[in-house]
């Protein structure tokens, strides 16, 4: 599951990232733990941070899976069932079920386009519109409960951090020695 930013792409495209050559080797195979990897925990903060939104979601009776395209559609960042899919990280048929529930509750709609009949764009119905202004008050709130305790400046240092993790995620890591050796000959 993301958490839908409008200025994340903006601001990952000036991340440096550091060559991987350079990298420090943080973990090692022989003591590895997973759950004091930099990934387990992001990963275990995002499911509770995930849970909690869906909670405080319930009465508007939006799972996770569909709030976030709910959200996405209504600040603009997809108007396509293709956009929405590449947003959500789904692929076509998962978006396609999920566009069902949507629908069947009376969300969103999906109309094709009149300039290309192949493209199929989805529209927030008025209770689409309605349920998706709540959702920006929940997040903020979920948010800043799990940020208790940090300064604007820890805040802001911890953005820092995650976005260079993002942007060396980004970056593709070398194979390893006897992969490259395999192929080279």
């Amino acid at each position: 599951m993301s958490f839908p930013s409008p200025s994340i792409s903006s601001s990952l495209d000036k991340v440096p990232v550091a060559p991987s050559s350079c990298a420090i080797e943080f973990y090692r195979a022989a003591d590895y733990a997973p759950e004091e990897s930099v990934g387990y925990l992001m990963r275990r903060v995002l499911a509770l941070v995930a849970q909690e939104v869906e909670r405080q979601l319930e009465s508007s009776d939006l799972t996770n899976a569909q709030w976030v395209p709910l959200f996405k559609l209504s600040i603009g960042q997809a108007s396509t069932v293709a956009e929405l899919a590449r947003g959500c990280h789904l692929d076509a048929g998962a978006m396609t079920r999920l566009l069902d529930r949507l629908e069947a509750k009376g969300l969103c709609r999906r109309v094709r386009s009149v300039a290309d009949r192949r493209v199929v764009n989805i529209e927030l119905t008025a209770a689409g519109r309605a349920a998706a202004t709540d959702i920006p008050r929940v997040l903020s709130r979920v948010q800043n409960a799990h940020l208790a305790g940090f300064s604007v400046a820890e805040f802001e240092t911890l953005k820092g951090f995650l976005r260079r993790i993002l942007g060396n995620a980004q970056v593709p890591t070398p194979a390893p020695p006897a992969a490259r050796g395999a192929h080279e000959t």
